[in-house]
């Protein structure tokens, strides 16, 4: 469909593209696509090309595309009161009602919940609530906070330092000092293929043992991971991992922060990734799944033990000096709200479960044997194909090559968004929870393909 009109010229020339190469975009050498619309897992964009979105946005949009409910429930909170503070105690009908029903979806040992717009906002509330923590018990020193290579946590000065890919460094002067970084619980890349996988869990838990003594463990306040890792490549943590880790963690009385905003409200078949891993974390990131993406919003959820603490503070200290202007926002709450009940009523976390497991095992079974795909993983309603130059001697790919950006270009043109990951040719799939059968085998089809004519 052609169109007559200025918006390409206009997008190119005044758009600032997060995430982007903005010199080929500005020269007209990267794709140029809007998105007008969206029903369920597929979106369509303005020159009306539908496409199966099976990556959800930024593996966020759970409930899928085009729910109006929640469209109603953000209309009628803005008619009714579009916005007002959460300073000094105000609070609206919809930011207090979201509270509680995160709370009745969190670990009993939580309290309360904080509400930002974004997990980078949210993760950096975490860091300063655990520094105010850490001053209230008297304990200034202890500051630092462990990170993970290949970790993602947000792109701002401090969540760009926790987060542990390179791209995210490289120019901006990060990671910071008060940051430091552990070893990844990526089996598959182990060093050591002799190690077995309880061999290299023991080997993560003492390299962060370590860590912990060499840098002093009366400086280091916390650790912070996502229950599996997500953009570093779809990882999920080998068996026992978390145990072993947590185990460090208690011996020298650091926080743990469980990043959940890409596992958090259903992702990986549980609630929340701590329910599916055994996690007891201080504190609890969440984002995309809270409104399925339709209107911003973050939370950092605060466990009872820190709770207490940060009161004492604001007895000492008076009012606690944190807060955005759009905390709480009632628009975003109230999307949250009808979100969170839509999660229910479809009851899409089970279908995560068995519709997400298909897609593994179908993925499997056409791509398992492949002379380039080194291994397929996943759970829930996630999914990574990680490809390799030679499958026998574990030997990667020349990132020149860009064989995942290839094989996702190939999939879009056939009608199917994956995402190349960074750091490595990892295809990922993490379609809206709504996803059926046949759409998880339209996926894998248009994924098959892709690779036989990028590779052969």
């Amino acid at each position: 469909m052609f169109r007559n009109d200025q918006l390409a010229e206009w997008d190119r020339e005044n758009f600032f593209h997060p995430s982007t190469h903005l010199g080929e975009f500005a020269r007209g050498e990267l794709a140029h696509r809007v998105i007008a619309g969206g029903t369920n897992c597929h979106i369509e964009d303005r020159d009306g090309n539908r496409l199966l979105d099976a990556f959800a946005g930024l593996y966020c949009v759970n409930v899928g595309y085009g729910r109006e409910d929640i469209a109603d429930a953000i209309a009628k909170q803005a008619k009714e009161l579009a916005y007002y503070h959460a300073y000094v105690g105000h609070g609206t009908e919809a930011s207090i009602t979201l509270a509680k029903m995160v709370m009745d979806r969190a670990p009993e040992h939580m309290s309360r919940v904080y509400f930002g717009l974004s997990g980078s906002d949210a993760n950096e509330t975490n860091i300063k609530l655990i520094w105010y923590y850490n001053n209230i018990l008297g304990r200034p020193e202890k500051k630092k906070i462990i990170s993970r290579w290949r970790g993602y946590h947000g792109s701002g000065l401090m969540t760009g330092s926790l987060t542990g890919l390179e791209l995210f460094h490289k120019k901006f002067d990060l990671p910071l000092a008060q940051v430091i970084h552990t070893e990844a619980p990526y089996y598959y890349r182990r060093a050591n293929l002799d190690q077995t996988e309880e061999a290299f869990v023991a080997h993560c838990a003492n390299a962060l043992e370590e860590l912990i003594i060499s840098e002093g463990a009366d400086t280091i306040a916390a650790f912070i991971g996502e229950p599996m890792l997500g953009t570093g490549g779809i990882v999920p943590p080998p068996a026992g991992y978390w145990a072993a880790i947590q185990a460090v963690l208690k011996k020298y009385d650091i926080l743990l922060v469980a990043d959940e905003v890409v596992t958090g409200f259903g992702r990986l078949g549980s609630m929340m990734g701590c329910d599916h891993y055994g996690m007891e974390a201080d504190l609890m990131t969440i984002a995309k799944g809270l409104t399925s993406a339709y209107a911003p919003l973050s939370g950092s959820i605060v466990s009872k033990k820190m709770w207490k603490v940060l009161e004492q503070g604001t007895d000492e200290n008076g009012p606690i000096g944190h807060g955005w202007t759009y905390s709480a926002h009632p628009i975003g709450a109230a999307a949250g709200v009808a979100n969170l009940n839509l999660l229910d009523e479809l009851d899409l976390i089970a279908n995560n479960r068995v519709v997400g497991g298909y897609l593994k095992k179908t993925m499997t079974d056409a791509l398992g044997d492949h002379p380039h795909v080194g291994e397929i993983r996943g759970e829930g309603m996630i999914c990574a194909v990680e490809l390799v130059k030679d499958r026998d001697n574990r030997v990667f790919f020349d990132p020149a090559d860009k064989i995942a950006p290839r094989i996702a270009a190939s999939m879009a043109s056939h009608g199917v968004i994956a995402r190349a990951m960074p750091q490595g040719d990892i295809m990922g799939f993490a379609p809206p929870f709504c996803l059926t059968k046949q759409e998880a085998d339209q996926i894998v089809e248009t994924m098959v393909k892709a690779v036989k004519s990028t590779l052969g």
